[in-house]
């Protein structure tokens, strides 16, 4: 067998609405111990910290995002790690069924319109964004991730000339 298996690892950069929402989810902490405090006593401290507790386990741990894609042959697996503890399988595409895959920017996916879009990149405007064009559910879809020139070369092989690195 002549099986080729390549793994990849992209964090994510934190943008403005995490920090925002970093923030909002301290804003019920804060309205339970000045506005439950009078009315409720003691008992709005214990539920801001029950809050607090809850947050740390189910909210924070989404802010810290990572993208791991799997290519094998050609099948291409895509999942979140976060908080670099709970994994979470995204999507899983056959990047043979592709229209086209292509760097983010380039004007080859001009003539494309795709009605969904999937983001798997790093958010980072330094990396080399690419676009995958396939069907997914009977739905042109878009979706972004962050090869690296390894990866390239592997999905080179399986997809010849609907792979461009303008």
């Amino acid at each position: 067998m002549n099986d080729t298996y390549y793994e990849q690892l992209v964090t994510c950069k934190p943008t403005g609405k995490t920090a925002l929402l970093r923030v909002l989810s301290f804003l019920p902490i804060l309205i339970l111990i000045l506005f439950g405090f009078p009315f409720l006593g003691f008992f709005a401290f214990m539920l801001a910290a029950l809050y607090a507790v809850l947050a740390y386990y189910f909210i924070f741990p989404r802010f810290n995002v990572e993208y791991e894609y799997d290519l094998l042959n050609h099948e291409l697996d895509i999942a979140a790690i976060y908080s670099k503890a709970n994994r979470k399988d995204k999507l899983s595409i056959d990047i043979q069924h592709a229209e086209i895959i292509a760097p983010k920017n380039s004007h080859r996916l001009d003539s494309y319109h795709t009605t969904k879009r999937y983001d798997f990149s790093s958010g980072n405007a330094n990396t080399n964004t690419y676009a995958i064009i396939i069907t997914l559910n009977q739905t042109l879809c878009t979706v972004l991730f962050d090869p690296d020139d390894e990866m390239l070369r592997h999905m080179k092989g399986w997809m010849g000339m609907k792979l461009f690195q303008d």
